[in-house]
Formats: structure tokens, sequence, C-alpha cells
């Protein structure tokens, strides 16, 4: 493949990264410089797909996000996509022999999407699976460049920092999703909306995969243990930042996490990693 066009797909993903997540792409500029361009490929990716299903309101979300998938499995068999960001992604996919039923699975969430609403026990814990848990999966891959012994060591703390992450992005953009997009991720709210009582039982459940997820940090290869550790900060405090917010305060406004804030987590990332 053309050198050029190569590195035109993957800052193609870098672009897409920093403008859809300013807080991701803090973190994916702490990751050692040899895995960044693989871990932009794949948000690249996965930020497509899921906007295929968030915001492509006017058009048939459902056909294109077969159009993308197809496009994909073409560009593993010829090596190649005139799509960047599908390029990018299988190029990383080809090079870390990243298992397909990760893919597989992703997509189905993003399936999901399009057709449910309201959310049972069972599904949500298949939706988060594969919205974020196989993303986090993906890059553990990445992070420990194949070795297959370190991967089955550290994927349940991947998967469990996958997990929160996910269900505080649920806590954070309610009010979006329930108004605009019609869905309830959360069993519990199908009946009854977000009370202070119900909101301490998810965040439980959210500081418990954090603890899990904290013990795999630990042992992360150093090329990734600065980049998701700024990432785990980030989010921590996103959480407490919706822990002190009154449950009706939440169904109306999206919490963030300041500028400022963000780059005193950097900061103290950097000083405090060694001591996780």
């Amino acid at each position: 493949m053309d050198e050029l066009y190569s590195k035109i797909c993957f800052e193609t993903s870098k672009i897409i990264t920093s403008r859809y997540s300013t807080s991701f792409s803090v973190g994916v500029r702490c990751l050692s410089p040899e895995i960044r361009n693989a871990i932009y490929g794949v948000y690249g990716f996965v930020r497509v797909a899921d906007e295929i299903v968030d915001t492509f309101h006017e058009y048939d979300k459902e056909l294109l996000l077969d159009e993308f998938e197809s496009e994909y499995y073409r560009s593993l068999e010829r090596g190649i996509s005139t799509n960047p960001v599908i390029n990018s992604f299988q190029a990383i996919v080809r090079k870390y022999q990243i298992e397909d039923h990760l893919v597989q699975s992703f997509l189905k969430s993003m399936r999901m999407d399009i057709s449910h609403t309201l959310y049972s026990e069972e599904e949500i814990k298949e939706y988060i699976y594969g919205s974020a848990e196989v993303v986090g999966l993906i890059c553990l891959t990445i992070f420990v460049n194949g070795d297959k012994e370190e991967y089955e060591r550290l994927k349940p703390s991947a998967k469990r920092l996958g997990a929160a992450f996910q269900k505080i992005n649920f806590l954070r953009d309610l009010k979006n999703d329930s108004m605009n997009l019609h869905r309830i991720y959360f069993p519990v709210l199908k009946s009854e909306p977000l009370t202070e009582a119900t909101k301490r039982v998810i965040l439980k459940d959210i500081y418990d995969d954090y603890r899990e997820a904290r013990i795999g940090i630990r042992q992360l290869p150093e090329c990734a243990r600065l980049g998701v550790y700024t990432a785990y900060l980030y989010y921590l405090s996103l959480t407490k930042a919706i822990e002190n917010t009154p449950a009706e305060v939440l169904q109306d406004e999206r919490i963030r996490i300041s500028n400022v804030q963000k780059a005193r987590l950097l900061i103290k990332a950097f000083l405090t990693q060694k001591f996780i």
C-alpha cells in the first residue's frame, strides 16, 4: 500500500478522535508513539459506526451500517479500502490479528441501537459487552502486541474498565438518550425517573467496575499504562461529578469536565502512574 495514503488514513482517524472526544484524544497522546496510530484507527472505526446509528436520522441507518460492514470485510480480503477510516482499521486488524468475533459483537450492539429503545437486564449486558467491553479488548490486543497469555490475564480488567466507561456515558447522556434518541439503557429507569436511590445503586456497580479495572491498569505494559490511567482518572472525576449532582439535574443537564480540570488530571496521571 502507498505509504502516503496509509499515513493520510491514520491522520483522518486521528482528526475524528480529536474532534469527537478531546478527553480520549488526550489519553491516546499519552500512549507510546508506536501504538498511537493503532488506537486512532480503532477509535475512528467505532466512532463512525456509532455516528451512523446516533446522528444520521435522515438516512437509512441500517443500510448505511450494512454498507459500512460490507466495505470493512472487503477491505480485509483486499488489504485496502478507499474509505480512509476503514482502511486504517483493517490494517490494524491484520497487523495485530484482532479476533473477528470482537468486531462482530461491536457491530451487533450498533444494530441494537437502531431497533431497541428499552433494554432488559440481559440485553443491556449484551449491549455493553459489544459497544464497550470489546473495544477495550481490541485495544488490549494492541497493548500486549498479540501476547495471548498477557491478553487472557488482563482481559477481565479491560472488560470492567470498558463497562464502567459506558455506564457513566449512559448517566452523562441521560437527557439526549431519552429525549432525542428515545433510548433507556438502565432497565430500572423503564418505569420510573432517576432518583437518588437508583443513582446510588448504579454508581455502586460502576465503582465496583473501577476497582477491578484498576488492578489491570497497574499491570499494563509501559507503552499503554499512562494513557489508560489518564482515561481512568478522567472518567473517575466525571463519575464523582455525577455522584455530586442531584438526580433531577442529571436528567436535564450533561455533566462535563472543564479543560482546566482535564489539564490537572493529566498532570496527576503523569506524577502518580507509578503508584497506582
